[in-house]
């Protein structure tokens, strides 16, 4: 055998694994170039936002499962029959995406109604329509989570940081908020109006009621998690407990590699807010615009670490603040649910990467400039 039959027969699909997990790829590399940087240490162990991750597995455990009983696809045919067009079903899709960020975070909140955004538009098999509504999802649960300290991984950590009092903190993001709701109102102008139909099969239009409230029991225990309801490890040995004995196959189903991705952005993040000539260069930009520093800094290396970095050197938290939710808008990288959008999309669309980015960029550098212009208007 030659060598290079043997390496086809070796490595047949390192290109579609390296194509599939582009993301996890950067993300470690990411995160191996600054533990260079950084050498390991015990500091470490306090990078990751355990009770993230906890919520994260929980959600995306109990999605698959629901995904198993075919709830979302019944959900979105339900969705179809009360909205009865694709601008109505992408504007309740919209709205629902922008609610559950605020009470569940952006993260659990794509993670749970991409799957049924998909379901409603996949049928009319129109896909940049389809990465379309993912896209204002995307922006919904980015903006929408501005509002509640527990809607951004970056609010919870400031909202703990500066000991921000509930009600100034929703003072703070009502008028950005407010803004972003109109915005993603207009854009689902630009999708076309038609019917939209659904395949649901005959034998599964009926939910199995006690496995769906078993379920749902569980995902309540996730939005548990995230007021401190419940500790992690409890809800966490539920879920887990749960579908060992409902749904074993939800747990094999579980995107891996995604939990890993956070991981190493966890690292990377941590690595980078103890490097000092990083905090000595951000020191001086936020003594120009706070505003403009954090934003600016999203779309480089994401908001949470961006929070992260410069909350050390700046007082003005209601900036910081402001900076690092409309600054979920813009770049690929500038929050990590856009990350997980990505993924969901071209995981289902192959080789839909770069017209999916073209768009992604469109809505969101609009949606960036206009915030960023009407908060530098208002003061902030």
């Amino acid at each position: 055998m030659s060598t290079t039959e043997a390496k086809h027969l070796k490595f047949p699909a390192l290109a579609p694994f390296v194509k599939h997990n582009a993301v996890l790829l950067i993300a470690f590399t990411a995160a191996l170039v600054s533990a260079f940087l950084v050498p390991p240490d015990t500091q470490y162990a306090g990078y990751f936002d355990v009770k993230t991750l906890c919520c994260l597995f929980g959600t995306l455990a109990v999605v698959c499962a629901l995904k198993n009983i075919s709830f979302f696809s019944i959900i979105a045919a339900r969705i179809i029959h009360l909205t009865g067009s694709s601008r109505w079903a992408a504007l309740t899709l919209i709205y629902i995406t922008f609610i559950g960020s605020m009470l569940i975070a952006n993260d659990m909140a794509l993670i749970t109604f991409l799957p049924l955004g998909y379901h409603v538009f996949s049928a009319s098999e129109r896909k940049w329509e389809t990465a379309t509504v993912f896209i204002l999802q995307n922006i919904a649960a980015n903006l929408g989570g501005m509002l509640t300290p527990f809607g951004n991984p970056q609010n919870l950590y400031l909202y703990s940081r500066f000991a921000i009092p509930t009600g100034e903190f929703m003072r703070i993001m009502a008028p950005p908020f407010v803004v972003s709701v109109i915005l993603v109102s207009l854009c689902c102008l630009l999708i076309p109006r038609h019917s939209l139909r659904v395949s649901v099969r005959e034998d599964k239009n009926r939910l199995p009621r006690l496995r769906t409230a078993a379920y749902l029991l569980l995902f309540s225990l996730t939005i548990l998690m995230v007021f401190r309801v419940i500790k992690p490890l409890i809800a966490l040995s539920a879920v887990v407990l749960g579908l060992m004995l409902l749904d074993r196959r939800a747990l094999k189903q579980v995107d891996y590699g995604l939990l890993l991705t956070f991981v190493f952005f966890f690292i990377f993040a941590g690595n980078m807010g103890r490097l000092a000539p990083v905090r000595e260069f951000f020191r001086a930009l936020l003594d120009k615009n706070t505003l403009l520093t954090a934003v600016t800094s999203c779309q480089l290396i994401s908001n949470v670490p961006t929070a992260i970095l410069l909350s050390g050197f700046t007082a003005n938290y209601p900036s910081l603040l402001t900076g690092v939710n409309i600054g979920g808008a813009g770049t690929l990288i500038a929050s990590l649910a856009s990350l997980i959008t990505f993924r969901e999309f071209t995981g289902r669309y192959k080789n839909s990467a770069g017209g999916y980015l073209l768009r992604f960029s469109a809505f969101n550098f609009g949606f960036l400039a206009i915030l960023t212009y009407f908060c530098l208007c208002i003061g902030r």
